[in-house]
C-alpha cells in the first residue's frame, strides 16, 4: 500500500490549477477533472486585479494581503513576464462623490493600505497614459496594486502539474463527488468514469454550490452574470487598472486592453442551453466607454467577449475547507479567485496533506452556512 494521498481536483480554473500543483509539490497523487477545457469558465473572463482596495473584513483583507505578496514573490522571479505586471490601481467615482472617495481613502490610510488622494491635473505625474479629463473631482492611486492574466497563469502553472506526473482530465462534463460510508471518495463523470481518491476538493467556481447540494451541504451562491472584453491591440501607455463609473479597464498582453462593469447585466440574455448573448452595441458602448479613460482617446475594438457567471458567494466572503458533513470533500468557491489564488492553493493544499486547519482560512468555513 502506498501513503501518498491521492486527490482528485474538480475545476480548471485558478483555484483548482494553484491548488493542484500545490499539491503536487507537496507529495501528493493528483488527478485534475475539468467541465470543458482549462480557464474555460470564471478564470478565463475575470479583471484579475490583484488588489485589497476599499473596506471588508480584517481576515478578508489579511487574506487578499497575503494573495498580493505571493503574486509579487512571482513577479520577482521574472519581472518580464508580460501576463504579471504591479502598475498599482486607479479608481474614482461619478461627479458629486467627492466624500465619498476622501472617505474611502481615509479607510484604506487607517489601515496602512498604501493609499494617495489625487486631483485630476496630478494623476499624469503618479501614473502614465490616462486621460485626467475623465475625471470629475478626485481619484485614488493604490501604488501597490497589480494584475494577472489568468489564462496565462495557468497555462506557466501547468507546465509544473505535467512535469510533477498530474493526471489532467480534460472534458470531463458535469462531475459529482462519490461517496463511501459518508465520506468522499472520488468523482464520477457525466460518462460514468470514475476516479477514486482520498481527498475530493470542489473547485468549479459559481457551479460549486450544485456539486455539493446532492450531497446535503447549502452554500448560497450570489453569482451575478457577468463578461469581459479583450480589445484589439493599440499603442498606450497604461499601467494601472482602472475603476471608474462606468468602465473598469487594465493593460493586458499583446498591447490589449481587458474591459469589464456591471451596468449592462441587464443587457445579458441566457439561453436555455446555458449560452449567454449580449447585443453587438453594448460590448463597443463599453469599449467606447473605455476610451475616454485613456490618453488620447484611441478608439477600441472588441475583439473577443465571454459571458458567465462570476463567483460570488452568498455572504460575499470566501468558502474554503472542509466540509463538515463530507469529509474528505473539500471547497473553494471565491469572488477574489484571481487575488487568491496562489495563497488559497498553497493554505488548502496544506490542509489537506496535513489534516491541520490553517487559521487563516477559520472564517471561511463553509460550516458557517449550516
Amino acid at each position: 500500500m502506498s501513503s501518498t494521498k491521492h486527490v482528485a481536483v474538480i475545476g480548471g480554473g485558478i483555484l483548482g490549477v494553484s491548488t493542484a500543483v500545490h499539491l503536487l509539490r507537496g507529495g501528493a497523487s493528483v488527478t485534475l477533472l475539468t467541465e470543458q477545457g482549462l480557464a474555460s469558465e470564471a478564470t478565463g473572463r475575470s479583471l484579475s486585479w490583484l488588489n485589497s482596495a476599499g473596506e471588508r473584513s480584517t481576515p478578508y483583507h489579511q487574506l487578499r494581503l497575503a494573495g498580493v505578496d505571493r503574486y509579487r514573490t512571482l513577479f520577482a522571479a521574472d519581472p518580464t513576464r508580460e501576463w504579471l505586471q504591479f502598475g498599482g490601481g486607479l479608481m474614482w467615482n461619478a461627479a458629486g462623490q467627492r466624500e465619498v472617495t476622501e472617505a474611502r481613502h481615509a479607510y484604506e490610510q487607517s489601515i496602512g493600505y498604501d493609499s494617495k488622494l489625487l486631483a485630476p491635473e496630478e494623476i499624469a505625474s503618479v501614473t502614465p497614459g490616462i486621460d485626467a479629463s475623465a475625471v470629475p473631482e478626485n481619484a485614488i492611486f493604490n501604488p501597490g496594486e497589480g494584475w494577472v492574466s489568468l489564462p496565462d497563469l495557468v497555462n506557466f502553472l501547468m507546465e509544473e502539474f505535467h512535469a510533477l506526473g498530474g493526471q489532467l482530465v480534460l472534458n470531463a462534463g458535469k462531475v459529482q463527488v462519490t461517496l463511501d460510508g459518508g465520506r468522499a471518495s472520488g468523482v464520477e463523470t457525466a460518462s460514468g468514469e470514475t476516479y477514486s481518491a482520498d481527498v475530493v476538493l470542489v473547485a468549479c467556481g459559481a457551479a460549486t454550490p450544485a456539486v455539493v447540494k446532492p450531497l446535503g451541504v447549502e452554500i448560497p451562491n450570489g453569482s451575478p452574470v457577468s463578461m469581459l472584453v479583450v480589445t484589439k491591440p493599440v499603442e498606450h501607455q497604461v499601467k494601472a487598472v482602472m475603476n471608474t463609473p462606468r468602465a473598469a479597464v487594465r493593460p493586458n498582453p499583446g498591447n490589449t486592453f481587458a474591459l469589464d462593469h456591471d451596468w449592462y447585466e441587464d443587457r445579458i440574455t441566457e439561453h436555455a442551453d446555458g449560452s449567454f448573448s449580449i447585443p453587438d452595441e453594448v460590448v463597443q458602448e463599453l469599449a467606447d466607454e473605455s476610451s475616454k479613460l485613456i490618453a488620447g482617446n484611441p478608439e477600441l475594438k472588441p475583439a473577443s467577449w465571454k459571458i458567465g457567471y462570476k463567483p460570488i458567494p452568498g455572504d460575499g466572503e470566501p468558502v474554503f475547507g472542509e466540509l463538515g458533513q463530507v469529509p474528505g470533500c473539500f471547497v473553494a468557491f471565491t469572488h477574489s479567485g484571481a487575488t487568491l489564488g496562489l495563497i488559497a492553493g498553497e493554505l488548502l493544499s496544506g490542509e489537506i496533506l496535513t489534516g491541520k486547519k490553517h487559521p487563516m482560512l477559520a472564517t471561511f468555513r463553509p460550516g458557517r452556512f449550516s
